[in-house]
């Protein structure tokens, strides 16, 4: 029997995460119409051996070592070359989903006419909100306003940790963009999937636990304590934000990148002086206008194969457009946990 859903987790080193995540999908109702592909990234951790022997024995599951780091989106990618179920549902590794989560993620998408979905994200050791997927996007271009709801409701953006799309769709719009490597990958496929002339749904009745940055900012076990980044990930989220706008936006909407340029710019003068270190601007803003520049070539490949799909245009992309600011989350994350912590790191 082909399987509803091809449920595709890419595995790099979370050994601390894997068990309860494998367990969850097993006591999901409906396990026997679904199938597992756990994807590794080369783990270093020993993950990659916990994984095959977590899935030793399963009729409807398998392990899959790509070989080599190839990041979130290539690397998912690969896990799902081999999928044959009429939705995949993308799933980091530092989640559990709660036993009705992949029934009523299924049956809200189907009711509504959708073709992605997300379920209701809560943080991994309580029932206190996460995120409902994000509604729109600001001045700047920034995904924004993750706001909790009670009734399935169209979002922009389903979170990338628990990404229900239907695979014939995936496979036409372009699957994960693989030189984003990491970061704003959902918002990249979200901006494509609308811009298709399909929806996307949030469905608050499947419900789903996530610790979420378990790499970046690894302290604090279940609950994070820190407000923790590197400049890596400011790169590569820095760098993705604009390709996102570069490769989507029709013509108006390319407006927003000059400001978001100078948001991106402004933000890392302020992160300079913070940390009194210059390198931080050169590692995570002009280095990311830098590489946006390298991959010239691909934007322009990219928006020539949007336009073979390209059912909505910017005029239309505009009933997204939220006034509630993507920063003003790091401005609650400040006030939370206090000034960031930043890993200066080489990519």
């Amino acid at each position: 029997m082909t399987p509803l859903i091809s449920v595709v987790i890419l595995n790099y080193n979370g050994a601390r995460w894997l068990e309860r995540c494998l367990a969850s999908l097993q006591n999901q109702t409906i396990f026997d119409r679904i199938e597992v592909i756990l994807a590794d990234n080369l783990s270093t951790d020993g993950s990659d051996r916990i994984s095959e022997e977590l899935m030793r024995g399963w009729t409807n599951g398998w392990f899959v070592q790509n070989g080599k780091n190839y990041g979130f989106c290539e690397g998912n990618n690969r896990g799902a070359r081999g999928a044959t179920g009429k939705y995949l549902f993308f799933l980091n590794n530092d989640t559990w989903l709660e036993p009705n989560c992949l029934e009523e993620l299924l049956a809200g998408t189907e009711q509504n006419d959708a073709a992605v979905a997300t379920p209701l994200v809560l943080n991994y050791d309580s029932d206190t909100f996460q995120s409902l997927g994000a509604a729109g996007f600001d001045i700047f271009g920034l995904v924004t306003a993750r706001l909790p709801h009670t009734e399935v409701r169209e979002v922009f953006m389903p979170e990338g940790c628990s990404y229900l799309i239907r695979r014939e769709l995936f496979d036409t719009i372009g699957k994960f963009d693989a030189e984003l490597f990491m970061f704003a990958d959902e918002l990249d496929v979200s901006w494509r999937v609308w811009l298709s002339g399909n929806k996307a749904v949030a469905v608050p009745a499947a419900r789903l636990h996530h610790r979420g940055a378990a790499n970046v900012n690894p302290k604090g076990e279940a609950a994070v304590v820190e407000f923790r980044t590197s400049d890596t990930k400011r790169f590569y989220a820095n760098r993705n934000a604009l390709l996102v706008l570069l490769k989507n936006a029709q013509n108006l909407l390319l407006l927003l990148v000059p400001l978001q340029i100078l948001m991106l710019a402004a933000e890392s003068m302020v992160g300079a002086v913070l940390l009194r270190r210059w390198s931080f601007v050169r590692e995570t803003f002009l280095a990311a206008l830098a590489d946006c520049w390298r991959l010239r070539g691909h934007i322009r490949a990219e928006r020539r194969r949007v336009r073979t799909f390209r059912r909505h245009g910017d005029w239309w992309m505009l009933r997204f457009l939220n006034w509630r600011l993507n920063r003003l989350e790091e401005v609650r994350r400040l006030w939370q946990f206090g000034l960031p912590k930043v890993d200066a790191k080489k990519r």
